[in-house]
């Protein structure tokens, strides 16, 4: 590929599909920071259209606060790659760059039943409650190879991969209505260190509300959500920064507990 032909948008996707590959981190964005939610997307679409893994889903994220009203939005997506997905098991790895970053985010993951309209780009939470097919567990491998991006506006997360490395899919909660969001309580320990103790409920309008975001933006980029495909509907236990060689434990009391050991990252 030749880097120097393309424009500043093709330009840093190439950079991020490049390093993700070779999983080298990197501590400058490429390029100028997106400052709208549109270049931020082109970016991310192009990095897509480049990796060429099949989207099994999306990661739903807050935007920064401050800029809230900049960009106009409160949430934002990023893609979920079939190969980045692993059931969990006894022991899990949780693969970071090295010389990039990573956060470990205990969360509800939804699961759509059906394939959702590709012109319908708005949706009621009691819509979307009906393309629900299950609700698991699960933890957001958040990361990127650029070091830096927790630092930097929220337009870098988005035209990043949307900032995720992939999805530990946990188990199902089999009677989360009966449980209701309040009643998924999870406990984070990094390293035997507690990290927080929180429940569902305390994401932002709770998983249904994002979910039925999920559903709206993704058809508004083009991609609607497909049956089977995973949202993970946002950190449970706050974003903690990690590093290679820890041991990460988020414990969903009463389902499942999900035992990460950080790893590196392999190269392609």
């Amino acid at each position: 590929m030749n880097i120097s032909a393309l424009d500043d948008h093709q330009k840093a996707a190439a950079r991020f599909v490049e390093a993700r590959r070779a999983a080298q981190g990197f501590s400058d964005f490429p390029g100028p920071v997106p400052t709208d939610l549109d270049a931020a997307y082109r970016i991310q679409q192009a990095a897509i259209a480049a990796w060429g893994d099949r989207i099994a889903g999306w990661k739903v994220g807050r935007i920064q606060p401050h800029l809230v009203e900049q960009l106009g939005a409160e949430r934002f997506i990023g893609p979920i790659f079939a190969g980045s997905v692993s059931r969990a098991a006894e022991t899990n790895v949780f693969a970071m760059t090295a010389g990039g970053s990573a956060l470990f985010e205990a969360e509800v993951v939804i699961l759509a039943n059906a394939d959702a309209p590709a012109d319908k780009v708005q949706w009621s939470c009691e819509e979307a409650a009906e393309l629900i097919g299950a609700v698991h567990v699960g933890i957001e491998v958040a990361g990127s190879p650029l070091a830096t991006i927790n630092d930097l506006p929220t337009t870098a997360s988005i035209a990043g991969f949307g900032n995720n490395n992939g999805l530990i899919l946990g188990a199902e909660v089999v009677d989360w209505r009966e449980r209701g969001w309040d009643g998924i309580i999870c406990r984070t320990t990094i390293d035997g260190v507690l990290v927080r103790e929180s429940s569902a409920a305390v994401v932002p309008g709770g998983p249904l509300e994002v979910f039925a975001y999920a559903l709206g933006e993704a058809a508004r980029r083009g991609v609607p959500l497909c049956r089977g495909d995973c949202i993970s509907t946002g950190a449970i236990t706050g974003t903690p920064a990690i590093k290679i060689g820890q041991h990460c434990i988020a414990e969903f009391l009463g389902i499942a507990t999900i035992d990460c050991k950080v790893t590196v990252a392999p190269g392609g």
